[in-house]
């Protein structure tokens, strides 16, 4: 039996299956503080003779195996996780084999194996959502180096019409700053989802995504961008992305046909489990 943990900022999703990956039973719980949250997770797996445990977080996490906080959440956002012993508390409770990288790292894995890059060596995974983070697999191993990708963090030029200083206590008008549902929100003093059928909107949206996107596609050349989280429900922004994505790019590099290479999550929101399950699988 194989566990999995996907650990998001707002909730931890928590699963075992059986060696094939099929799923024996899931939960959600909300994340507070780590002793609240790993008391449930621990209620939760003491339940089960677990094999591996796969585990995707939200972050900054350290990735490194040399390093001394390796397993770690490290500078987070939401203060009361900074300098977490994640895989410390894990395998203080159950010593067995972990996998360890982000919850969006693990979504584009469960998209590589299973969901909309299946049958290919590499994908991008970008959630747009609270944050933008963005996690990636080359050549089927997790995009990882004295770190991992941070790419919701990246600059972008303003849009010539947007007067919005930006959102991110860091870097003001970096891509999450600009593009994020909260800077959505605090833009137009609507959220996301009350904005459907504003097109002056989402032309701004898919302008800073597509120079995002372009970014990737020119350091990293994924055979396929998949584009999830609760911003990108709204259907009409791919189109949007895909146009302001061919202008911005001016045919400088060759792309896959732009229908199929900027898409939504096949396995929707189950795109993070299933990698966590993949990491737990490979743990063995």
């Amino acid at each position: 039996m194989l566990g999995a943990i996907e650990a998001g900022g707002t909730k931890f999703v928590l699963a075992v299956s059986d060696d094939e990956l099929t799923i024996i039973e899931r939960v959600s719980i909300p994340t507070t503080t780590p002793e609240e949250t790993f008391k449930k997770v621990f209620e939760f797996f003491d339940n089960y003779k677990v094999k591996a445990i796969g585990i995707g977080s939200f972050g900054p996490i350290d990735v490194n195996t040399a390093s001394d906080s390796y397993g770690f959440i490290t500078s987070t956002p939401k203060t009361a996780w900074e300098n977490t012993d994640f895989i410390g508390m894990m395998k203080e409770r159950y010593p067995v084999p972990m996998g360890w990288t982000t919850d969006v790292n693990a979504a584009a894995l469960g998209e590589l194996n299973y969901g909309a890059a299946k049958g290919m060596s590499s994908c991008l995974y970008l959630t747009v959502g609270t944050g933008v983070g963005g996690g990636a697999v080359i050549n089927g191993e997790p995009l990882e180096g004295f770190g991992h990708p941070e790419m919701g963090h990246i600059l972008v030029r303003k849009h010539t019409t947007d007067t919005f200083d930006g959102n991110c206590p860091y870097h003001n008008d970096c891509l999450e700053g600009l593009a994020a549902g909260p800077a959505i929100e605090k833009r137009y003093n609507k959220k996301a989802q009350d904005l459907s059928d504003n097109d002056d909107v989402w032309e701004v949206e898919a302008y800073y995504l597509a120079q995002a996107l372009m970014s990737y596609t020119l350091t990293i050349s994924p055979e396929k961008i998949i584009l999830g989280g609760g911003v990108m429900k709204q259907a009409q922004l791919f189109p949007l992305i895909r146009n302001q994505f061919a202008s911005l790019l001016n045919d400088y590099v060759q792309t896959p046909d732009l229908d199929d290479y900027i898409v939504s999550p096949s396995l929707k929101d189950d795109a993070g489990i299933t990698g966590c399950l993949i990491l737990a699988q490979r743990a063995l």
